[in-house]
């Protein structure tokens, strides 16, 4: 299905933005909007924490002319939230400037992202009159928060913070959590399929402790949700930016930092995908690591191994060989993210990087 003609009573482009804690689940939904656009020209702006970018390589290798490189931008400079003025903005103008510019915009924010401050950016003077934002789409991690967690093993990050007085008593990712499902018009319950219905009524129960009272909440297993569902809510969220304010907002705080969350990156290489995931697994069992995603090579392989973590979940997956050799063209660097406070030099260790 072809999109309708642009007409003058319609000049602003959507967008969508698409927010949720680490591991979420937001690449792999955007992945199914891009391979099930029915036509429409999806741009695609991925933020990532830290300064290796990954997902967007994910989604651009999906297969569908909906996922060329020239409709991804990638922006790896730190949380978009932090950034909007240096790149945000700047990726925006450029999308609007192009001869043919895109029927919908799709913006992935970092998983330790406020959606607020994007919200706000849409306000501003440069995209005001040609874009506007179709909805904030947060995506829960239903597996996590019915066993009591966001994304990760809450139970060993609390009791870390509470044997480290420097930390504070505020917990930083509960905040996020609450800041994303405020922001929200739409709340999709990943990993819904993992959970039976006891597990799912405790998940919904605590979704709306925080969700705005008209955001939806709807299921969704593998990523599978119809583009019509997530595309065209007609929220225009950047007028209602007052009724979806953050803890800092609300705290009366005009700027919010990151500094309870660290990223780092290193290079790892193995044997063989065997040994690779058990170094993550370690890596992952140092206290403070929220997740490790990027590509290791591994002896003899002409492609190097993609690997995506977090929590006490693995997933890892060889791709596809290169022209030019085993990772050619390509960043083979592990991009972990954390606490403050984490041990480098042990993730390090652990990884053997």
């Amino acid at each position: 299905m072809s999109a309708e003609p642009r007409t003058q009573a319609t000049a602003r482009i959507p967008a969508t933005i698409v927010t949720g804690f680490l591991g979420a689940g937001k690449t792999t939904l955007i992945r199914h909007i891009l391979e099930n656009a029915g036509g429409r020209k999806i741009a695609l702006i991925v933020n990532e924490f830290g300064d290796t970018g990954f997902d967007g390589g994910i989604l651009s290798d999906c297969g569908s002319p909906a996922c060329g490189e020239e409709d991804i931008v990638e922006l790896a400079n730190g949380c978009i939230c932090c950034t909007v003025a240096d790149d945000f903005l700047p990726a925006m103008e450029a999308l609007l400037a192009r001869e043919s510019p895109p029927d919908h915009i799709v913006i992935e924010t970092s998983g330790l992202a406020l959606p607020q401050p994007l919200v706000k950016a849409f306000a501003w003077p440069a995209v005001r009159h040609r874009v506007t934002v179709d909805g904030v789409v947060t995506v829960v991690d239903a597996e996590a928060v019915a066993a009591g967690r966001m994304a990760s093993d809450e139970a060993r990050l609390v009791a870390q913070r509470e044997a480290d007085a420097s930390l504070g008593h505020d917990d930083p990712i509960e905040e996020l959590f609450e800041d994303q499902l405020r922001c929200a018009d739409l709340i999709v319950l990943s990993k819904a399929d993992l959970v039976d219905e006891a597990g799912i009524s405790t998940v919904e129960a605590r979704i709306g402790e925080d969700k705005r009272g008209p955001a939806s909440v709807i299921r969704a297993a593998r990523g599978i949700v119809p583009p019509e569902v997530l595309l065209g809510l007609g929220a225009g969220a950047e007028g209602d930016s007052h009724n979806r304010l953050s803890h800092h907002e609300m705290e009366g705080e005009e700027d919010h930092e990151h500094d309870d969350f660290s990223s780092f990156s290193l290079t790892a290489m193995a044997a063989d995908k065997a040994e690779a995931e058990a170094r993550v697994k370690r890596a992952l069992a140092v206290p403070g690591v929220l997740r490790i995603k990027g590509r290791m090579a591994i002896d003899g392989k002409p492609a190097p191994l993609l690997v995506q973590a977090v929590g006490q979940r693995l997933e890892s997956w060889f791709d596809a060989p290169k022209d030019n050799g085993a990772g050619a063209g390509q960043d083979l660097k592990l991009v972990v993210i954390g606490l403050a406070s984490i041990d480098r030099q042990e993730v390090a260790e652990a990884l053997g990087g």
